[in-house]
């Protein structure tokens, strides 16, 4: 199983871009605006995406690679996401206003991104890679994803604040290589933090505590401008793991 990072932050800004990860050459963890650093050559081989929620930073790239890809594949994109989620893109960006419904093009009967509900819990099979949904807290209904083949396992939070879910179902797989985790905002913003239902440095080490496993942790979705902030502060806060944070652009190989 091959990783990259296509977009990693909170925000745009510069070389900055929005949280959408490559699984080897096919499959698509959310789609913000990394994606569109994509070649077309590259976005023609997507056949799934899975989405951890609604908001704009983790879907923005999606209307315009269903428009990007129109008339490429006689088989439609898979868009997995929860019912909640599904219904938010259908009502207020493939609604006719925003974009165009690409579920209905160029027919209902062969349309170029076809949506599929999954719900917490359940497991998609691709290419002998297993995807599972986990529930996670966030203002909307959010999930993060476990994704693993027969050697190795990678686990996702998506946008989450302290909660019991993701780590109680990350304890139950054997091991753990990767963990992607979100660390949304400093310190200074702890109220924001439980606001919005973002992790901040001591929120996301008092919940690593939960953890059994000891994977190789990568920091995701920093506020643009504090990322050296963010990190020092994790860096500070959390105890017994090995902590880097993403820049974009990271490959990993396992």
């Amino acid at each position: 199983m091959q990783i990259k990072i296509l977009g990693w932050s909170g925000g745009i800004g510069g070389n900055l871009r929005t949280t959408s990860f490559l699984i080897d050459d096919d499959v698509l963890i959310d789609a913000g605006t990394g994606l569109g650093d994509l070649p077309l050559n590259q976005m023609t081989d997507i056949r799934h995406i899975f989405l951890t929620h609604s908001h704009m930073d983790h879907i923005a790239g999606l209307p315009l690679l269903a428009d990007s890809m129109f008339g490429v594949h006689e088989e439609p994109i898979i868009i997995h996401a929860q019912e909640k989620t599904i219904k938010a893109l259908k009502a207020h960006i493939f609604n006719w206003v925003i974009w165009p419904d690409f579920s209905e093009l160029p027919n209902k009967d062969k349309p170029c991104i076809s949506f599929q509900i999954m719900k917490p819990g359940e497991i998609v099979n691709i290419r002998n890679r297993q995807f599972e949904m986990i529930p996670v807290n966030h203002t909307v209904p959010g999930v993060g994803y476990c994704i693993s083949d027969p050697r190795s396992t990678v686990a996702f939070s998506g946008d989450t604040t302290t909660n019991d879910s993701l780590w109680n179902r990350l304890n139950e797989y054997d091991h753990l290589d990767l963990l992607f985790v979100e660390a949304a905002f400093a310190n200074h913003d702890l109220e924001i933090s439980r606001i919005s239902k973002h992790y901040c440095p001591s929120l996301l080490a008092q919940d690593l505590k939960k953890l059994k496993h000891n994977p190789k942790l990568w920091l995701t979705h920093f506020k643009p401008g504090e990322e050296d902030l963010i990190y020092q502060e994790c860096e500070a806060a959390i105890e017994g793991f090995s902590i880097n944070s993403l820049s974009g652009g990271e490959v990993f190989k396992l």
